[in-house]
């Protein structure tokens, strides 16, 4: 089992700036990938940026220029800086974190914590 713990979310307003961290504890492989997701209001969830602890990155198209995922492999924690924050990136912000093999497939369940609210006003 993994356990992962978010902090970070709250109001901003429309420009500002917003750094989520996750903290995961348990049964985490040196070999991993962790993440964030997000989930608005009446719409799926859907994937905002990824890092594997090799270092490789994956961002949505919607925030590739705004956000900054980074981690902190020694300590498993993951980070979410939020740049340039517009009222589409209100949502609710989860943090993903799954084993992964030698050959990068993943392994086993993924886990989530319990999401932290992001609203962004106008």
């Amino acid at each position: 089992q993994v356990q992962l713990v978010e902090s970070g979310g709250g109001l901003v307003q429309a420009g500002g700036s917003l750094r989520l961290s996750c903290a995961a504890s348990g049964r985490l492989f040196s070999n991993n990938v962790m993440g964030w997701y997000r989930q608005a209001p009446g719409k799926q969830r859907e994937l905002v940026a990824t890092r594997t602890s090799g270092g490789y990155t994956n961002y949505a198209d919607s925030v590739k220029d705004r956000f900054a995922i980074s981690r902190d492999n020694a300590k498993n924690t993951a980070y979410l800086q939020m740049n340039s924050l517009n009222p589409e990136d209100t949502a609710v912000y989860y943090c993903n974190a799954q084993n992964l093999l030698r050959t990068g497939e993943p392994f086993g369940e993924d886990y989530w914590g319990q999401g932290t609210q992001v609203t962004v006003s106008s």
